[in-house]
């Protein structure tokens, strides 16, 4: 007796599955790795604030650690140096972000956004969103 098939298959519809597996894992590859986005730069403490800052495209940032000492790309700089290098390259995008750790003097942080507001940057002074437990 010859047992006869009624639905017959489709060989593609194999291939295809493999096919949407791989697309699957990596949508959610990328869909996890953006959320691990590392800032590079000098660690400092942020003061906490309420107010979120909205992500800025390629921003210049000065990092102000409790020292205190002055980076700017990486390289550590006095505030004279700072205002030079600030003024003498050719910066596209003229927003600064501080980010200057929560025990910098404040004096020092004004000396370095009043500089910046004179060669015409937009000033940006970067908090935490979370709060940080006392110590």
């Amino acid at each position: 007796m010859k047992l006869s098939r009624t639905v017959n298959y489709n060989p593609a519809l194999f291939n295809l599955i493999p096919l949407v597996n791989v697309l699957f894992l990596l949508l959610i590859f990328f869909a996890l790795s953006t959320t691990f986005v590392l800032q590079p730069g000098i660690s400092v403490t942020l003061p906490y604030s309420s107010f979120a800052l909205s992500p800025q495209r390629n921003p210049q940032v000065v990092s102000i650690t409790a020292g205190p000492a002055i980076f700017f790309h990486d390289e550590r700089l006095s505030i004279e140096e700072l205002r030079k290098s600030l003024a003498d390259s050719g910066i596209k995008n003229r927003t600064l972000i501080i980010k200057a750790d929560r025990d910098t003097p404040y004096d020092l942080i004004m000396k370095i956004m009043n500089d910046a507001l004179q060669l015409g940057f937009s000033v940006v002074l970067a908090t935490n969103e979370q709060i940080e437990q006392q110590k």
